[in-house]
């Protein structure tokens, strides 16, 4: 079973059992979380196209951990300027496993 969710602006394909990273949600960890954005569910046999959403479809997940992803740094430079700048930023997101995948 396979289906699209739709959560922080983004689309991710999931199945049961499977690890997911998305954008922060403010949820503790250990706690179940319900994704009603479903746009796309494929059982193997047949594949319902939401439009744009599937009425009745849902995802439920469990929340694993609150993390922030590795370093990326940002550095500008012009050249015969003297101007250089070097930033760092940590995304923070929330690490989702999937548990299952409902269709009324």
């Amino acid at each position: 079973m396979l289906a699209v969710i739709k959560t922080g602006g983004k689309q991710y394909i999931v199945s049961p059992k499977k690890k997911i990273k998305i954008e922060k949600l403010d949820i503790e960890e250990g706690k179940e979380i319900i994704f009603e954005d479903v746009l796309l569910v494929n059982d193997g046999e047949k594949t319902i196209v939401g439009k744009p959403l599937i009425k009745g479809a849902t995802v439920v997940g469990e929340v694993l951990k609150q993390d922030r992803h590795k370093k990326v740094v940002i550095f500008k430079f012009k050249p015969k300027k003297r101007y250089k700048v070097k930033k760092g930023h940590r995304q923070p997101f929330t690490e989702v496993q999937i548990k299952e995948i409902k269709v009324s």
